[in-house]
């Protein structure tokens, strides 16, 4: 049924409460698609990552190969990962933005800029809109280079902030343009009553940071397109059938609504078995109602089942058998 629920899509974002198993469903979404044959990429945006934890190797803030699988020969399906590194991105973001500035303001200004650079480094939102940058390059790669984009993400409040995102940034930048323009129709009106010409090399700064306000404008719109579009991504909300858990979930699925983010499927991780044991069966019974509650809520979103195992889901064949029993 998950496989099925999420067959045609080329963006999943799998997430949820924290510590109900985002990662390891992630990861097994991942392994089961590429059993059949895709190429997936998995992107861990969750500053505390285990993406490379669960793989029980190293994963960094460029996609490595975790997985190979072969069918009949011939080369079949695959997995790579990455672990968004936010300080790094950051880094990375603000170092772009004072080499464009170095280029656009006089000498006697620049060290103003960068005084307001470093503060930029560490002001509330600066961490999530790198990311987000990265999360839109992640999904343009994905379209281009992979079958499926698979996001581990956040813990829900993290989560609903970055998706809610390409909006609130696509408005202000265009605010921005907006008053770079009547800026410019200013200075243009201004330069004509003077009799100077426009090719000076203010006029060209500004022409420069419009292009990179609308290159910025249009990355942020493109990601909020794909992020609505249900015929392209789904949301996976992964949840353990307990009362908080499910209570978050529900919450969850009204914020993704409110954000027009498609909710593909729900996941019930670590249920656990009903003959396996007197406890555990007391447990299921305890569970059984709360799934009874996620079930009519969202009676159309389907609903899978994932057991609770005895042993540690770590390592690439852990995750490939666990997989298989979603294909």
């Amino acid at each position: 049924m998950l496989l099925t629920a999420i067959g045609g899509l080329r963006v999943v974002f799998v997430g949820g409460k924290g510590g109900v198993g985002k990662t390891t469903v992630a990861s097994t979404v991942a392994v089961a698609r590429a059993l059949e044959g895709a190429r997936v990429l998995v992107v861990s945006t969750d500053p505390a990552h285990n993406l490379g934890h669960l793989w029980d190797r190293a994963v960094g803030d460029e996609p490595v190969r975790l997985a190979t699988f072969t069918e009949d020969g011939s080369a079949g399906g695959l997995v790579d990962g990455m672990e968004i590194d936010p300080r790094a991105t950051l880094d990375r973001h603000l170092a772009s933005v004072e080499r464009t500035m170095r280029r656009m303001l006089p000498e006697r200004m620049r060290p103003h800029a960068e005084r307001h650079l470093e503060m930029a480094r560490e002001a509330p939102g600066s961490f999530e809109a790198a990311v987000l940058e990265r999360v839109a390059d992640a999904a343009a790669l994905g379209m281009d280079e992979y079958d499926l984009v698979v996001f581990d993400t956040a813990p829900s409040g993290h989560t609903l902030r970055l998706l809610s995102l390409p909006g609130q940034l696509t408005t202000w930048t265009e605010s921005l343009l907006k008053n770079r323009d009547r800026s410019e129709r200013y200075a243009s009106a201004m330069r004509s009553i003077a009799g100077t010409s426009g090719d000076d090399p203010a006029t060209a700064a500004d022409a420069e940071l419009r292009r990179t306000l609308i290159r910025r404008r249009d990355r942020f719109e493109n990601l909020r397109a794909v992020v609505t579009d249900r015929a392209r991504t789904g949301f996976l909300i992964v949840f353990t059938p307990e009362r908080m858990p499910v209570a978050e979930t529900l919450e969850l699925a009204d914020s993704l609504t409110d954000l027009h983010v498609p909710l593909a499927a729900l996941v019930a991780n670590r249920r656990s078995p009903a003959d396996a044991g007197e406890l555990l069966s007391a447990r299921r019974d305890v569970e059984e109602p709360q799934l009874h509650r996620v079930r009519a809520a969202l009676p159309h979103v389907p609903l899978t089942e994932l057991p609770l195992v005895s042993g540690e889901l770590v390592g690439h064949d852990a995750l490939v058998d666990f997989a298989r029993s979603l294909t």
